[in-house]
């Protein structure tokens, strides 16, 4: 009983205190002295609406752009991964594994889509900041590429197309207008291919006197007898398969679009005649090679399918070319491929039986192997150079007196052959001699080791089995062929 009375005491006391507190804070209002509110007029009510509006457009405005930068920021950040990625390839390209070689095309191809991707998203930004009216957002800033007219052959075509106006009459005092000028722009187009049956008609004839003899013209002779293509078109398949790398089945996708309905098994055999009647000019293209005074030799690995095993083998191309510009040779420069199953020293001495001039290699010892003595070396400097580099190079913190000296030297070789890169023969061994301010037997100590040590008249211990190893290298090339020559280059 007496806690009961407890409680309504305390509730009793809790709801004079709420009203005191109300009291406190609306004093007016609580003793009714207070008049009510009064009511706004529709005019204002009208203005504070359109401050509402105005300040909701702000806000949609501010987060259109707001949400423009986002995208573009995302954009960034999605180019920034990839270039991230584009490195980490490179990275385990230089210092991986050699079997997850990164190739140039695969890192070309990465940064055509990067490139392509964002274009595409600065062109919606803009269509996107276009449409709604907003201030769009700064563009990624990129470096202009620098447009290489002169590049473009001058015996592609012109076609003029004419945009003139309809009314020449002065839209000010309604006077005759007269032309003053014109301005030109050039755009590069293109035709693309189409197909055409080229119909050949013999008409034949006969005498009615006798009523015998009947004349025709002779049919031309068909790379394919009896066959459906020209020799344009058999030439077009094989440039798009070999030179291009189109396989016969794109190929025929390609024809299809067209309505041409060519089996891949087809063009298959057009190119087993075409590779049979080249045979005869690829070994006329050898021949004219090795009349050459100077040839380039050098041979590359190349995948073969190998049935059976269930993957392919490396087999080898020797590749032999002319280029006899540089010195103001008459001959058109070319080159020759000549496959091989491997790169042992019997290849390039079947190659260059008929070989006598002077052949510019690398330092593959199979050239010397088996043609020493038939033909005149000319090894590359560059090879060599790269030898001495190693040896010394402050950035990988190796130092070398002896290979600094040679690099100096090396690069006085360089740094002229610009100047001299036209000349001819006796004009090029004479501006390397004065150029060089010494005769040519300096650029040959420039690279020659012998015992002891000594090089440029200056002796150094050489360290360990590798620096051996180089000096061996340079002692084995023959190099002062390059500046006494003046067929070859540096």
């Amino acid at each position: 009983m007496r806690c009961a009375c407890r409680r309504r005491r305390w509730r009793r006391e809790g709801l004079r205190i709420a009203a005191l507190h109300r009291a406190r804070y609306t004093p007016g209002r609580a003793c009714g002295l207070l008049p009510p509110m009064s009511t706004a007029s529709t005019s204002e009510i009208e203005a504070l609406r359109a401050l509402l509006q105005a300040e909701r457009s702000k806000v949609e405005q501010l987060e259109a752009e707001r949400q423009a930068q986002g995208d573009v920021l995302a954009q960034r950040e999605r180019t920034i991964e990839q270039l991230r990625q584009v490195i980490r390839e490179l990275q385990r390209h230089r210092f991986g594994r050699r079997s997850e070689k990164l190739g140039a095309d695969q890192l070309a191809l990465a940064l055509e889509d990067m490139e392509q991707q964002l274009a595409e998203a600065e062109a919606a930004q803009a269509e996107t900041a276009k449409a709604s009216g907003a201030v769009p957002a700064a563009p990624h800033v990129r470096r202009p590429r620098q447009v290489n007219r002169s590049a473009l052959p001058e015996h592609l075509p012109r076609e003029e197309v004419l945009l003139d106006i309809a009314d020449k009459t002065c839209p000010c005092c309604r006077g005759v207008l007269h032309c003053i000028g014109a301005e030109r722009s050039e755009q590069l187009d293109v035709v693309p291919a189409r197909l055409r049956m080229r119909v050949t008609v013999r008409p034949k004839y006969a005498c009615r006197a006798c009523g015998e003899a009947i004349v025709q013209a002779p049919a031309p002779a068909r790379l394919i007898p009896g066959g459906l293509p020209t020799d344009a078109l058999v030439a077009h398949v094989a440039v798009a398969k070999y030179a291009d790398h189109t396989p016969l089945y794109r190929q025929a996708q390609i024809f299809a679009r067209q309505g041409i309905a060519l089996d891949r098994s087809t063009m298959a055999d057009w190119m087993g005649i075409a590779a049979f009647m080249a045979r005869a000019l690829h070994a006329r293209m050898l021949a004219l090679l090795m009349t050459s005074a100077r040839l380039f030799a050098d041979e590359t690995t190349a995948p073969v399918l190998d049935p059976g095993r269930g993957r392919t083998k490396t087999g080898k191309f020797w590749a032999y070319a002319r280029d006899d510009r540089p010195w103001g040779g008459s001959d058109p420069p070319g080159v020759v491929y000549v496959y091989a199953p491997d790169r042992k020293a019997i290849r390039p001495a079947a190659h260059l039986a008929g070989f006598a001039g002077i052949l510019q290699v690398d330092g593959y010892s199979a050239y010397p192997a088996a043609l020493d003595g038939k033909v005149t070396f000319a090894f590359c400097w560059a090879h060599v150079r790269r030898h001495f580099y190693e040896l010394h190079d402050p950035r990988a913190g190796t130092f070398s007196p002896i290979a600094g000296e040679a690099l100096r030297r090396i690069a006085e070789l360089y740094l002229i052959e610009p100047d001299i890169g036209r000349l001819d023969t006796g004009q090029r061994r004479t501006s390397a001699s004065n150029e060089q301010g010494h005769d040519h037997d300096s650029a040959r100590t420039t690279v020659m080791v012998w015992s002891g040590g000594r090089l440029i008249g200056r002796q150094e211990s050489w360290r360990g089995e590798t620096t051996a190893k180089q000096i061996d290298c340079a002692r084995m090339f023959d190099l002062c062929i390059a500046p006494s020559g003046g067929y070859v280059d540096f």
